[in-house]
């Protein structure tokens, strides 16, 4: 029974021994295969520097915008050019509207100086008078020395209203001044901000010819509100991408490398670029980038990828962002 249960103890070793032998040799055949197999995948070309083109708020009102003049889909355009343009009419109507504010508001100040001056003026003038009824009551109630009791109890009577009234005047004239100054500041906080609102008004006019910084060719992008190509009439709201211009002469590749090849592929690595349209012609690119984070290559897809990114090393016009093309990664 003891040499049964050996002899099956071995047995069991001996297979065991065996299919491990034969999960590694199965392992090292797979790495050396991958390690032989070229890399190719597919991708898309792209421009290396885009310009989009969105609607932004200009200042505290206009948040939509009329579309008056707009390139062609496709059209070649150099730095400078004019490729969008926008209506300015609400914004010159404000303008004028604010003109005439701000004309009233100059004529309301000025009026409001006139008439202050004329208020000092008024109150300087009483100041004075009670000045000198305060000095001709001084005077007779000195007078009143040697006359009777009740008249000298009148004199004093009358000179401390005098008193009193020269305090009320003086006390008038402060706090008008203070008074003053306040209604002239607001009305002139007032001015500040007309001022500030057709400035700000004025400058906006020139940014509504949206121009490009770069030449390239001019793509229209698309009605928010209705899904459809932008065209001359359109209304469009703050945030609608209204075109973009593409650099044709620096292209790169957007493409995937497979997760069994992610360690394979390097920053740096020489990449053999070819068109669909092309197939014979090779380019030469390099790989620029290569993403940290690995995802599912399709929504349906079991197979995950990571993101590359493929710089071409010469300018060429065959390149044109949207082709299809192979990318080759050459191993050292």
């Amino acid at each position: 029974m003891k040499n049964n249960l050996v002899h099956i103890f071995i047995g069991g070793l001996i297979i065991f021994t065996m299919a491990a032998c034969s999960s590694s040799e199965n392992k090292k055949n797979i790495s050396d295969n991958n390690q032989g197999r070229k890399i190719i995948e597919t991708g898309e070309l792209k421009a290396v520097d885009v310009r989009a083109f969105v609607l932004k708020r200009y200042g505290r009102y206009w948040y939509r915008m009329k579309i008056i003049g707009l390139c062609k889909q496709g059209e070649i355009v150099h730095s400078g050019d004019s490729i969008i343009q926008l209506d300015p009419s609400e914004i010159k109507k404000y303008i004028v509207d604010v003109e005439s504010d701000l004309e009233t508001q100059k004529a309301t100040i000025a009026k409001l100086l006139v008439d202050q001056s004329n208020r000092r003026s008024e109150l300087q003038s009483n100041l004075k008078n009670e000045l000198a009824s305060f000095d001709l009551k001084k005077l007779e109630l000195q007078s009143t020395r040697f006359e009777s009791e009740k008249t000298r109890k009148i004199k004093e009577l009358e000179f401390k209203q005098a008193e009193i009234n020269i305090k009320k005047v003086k006390r008038q004239v402060e706090l008008y001044e203070i008074i003053a100054k306040n209604d002239l500041k607001v009305q002139q906080v007032r001015e500040k901000q007309l001022e500030t609102q057709l400035r700000d008004a004025n400058e906006i006019l020139p940014s509504l010819t949206i121009r490009t910084p770069i030449d390239g060719i001019f793509q229209v992008g698309r009605n928010n509100q209705n899904g459809q190509t932008l065209k001359i009439g359109d209304e469009i709201y703050t945030g609608n991408m209204m075109g973009n211009v593409p650099d044709l002469k620096w292209m790169k590749v957007n493409t995937y490398v497979n997760e069994n090849d992610f360690l394979r592929v390097k920053e740096g690595q020489k990449v053999i670029v070819r068109l669909d349209a092309l197939p014979k012609m090779t380019f030469d690119g390099v790989v620029s980038y290569v993403g940290k984070f690995c995802h599912l290559k399709e929504q349906k897809s079991k197979q995950k990828v990571f993101d590359v990114e493929i710089r071409m090393l010469k300018p060429d016009e065959r390149l044109k962002p949207g082709m299809t093309v192979s990318c080759e990664y050459l191993e050292k």
